[in-house]
């Protein structure tokens, strides 16, 4: 069963948002949870995917985010990070630019 795209990007969008907060505010450097997690996203879906299968990653859950090495799963916003990563990872998708899915030739 395939995850909407459009609940994971609402997730993923107020993710990186928490994500730019925190890292303002000098309370983390995100990156001690998105790199993880993001190395994980490419061994899990490759070098080349679609966002309709990271959305379907995300939603099938992310459970295993919390016990990547070097990540506190204690960490109060974790999650957030974690849908902030999915966000970031997304920017890579073959379908997606800035927002907005690209529409791709069946030819």
């Amino acid at each position: 069963m395939s995850y909407p795209l459009e609940n994971a990007l609402f997730q993923w969008e107020a993710g990186i948002e928490r994500l730019r907060e925190l890292e303002a505010q000098g309370m983390l450097r995100g990156d001690q949870v998105t790199v993880p997690v993001r190395e994980e996203l490419r061994r899990r879906l490759g070098a080349t995917f679609s966002a309709s299968e990271l959305a379907d990653l995300y939603g099938a859950g992310t459970d295993w985010a919390s016990q990547l090495r070097g990540i506190d799963p204690s960490m109060s916003d974790l999650q957030d990070l974690v849908d902030a990563a999915f966000w970031q990872h997304l920017q890579a998708a073959g379908d997606f630019a800035g927002g907005r899915q690209i529409q791709l030739d069946a030819d």
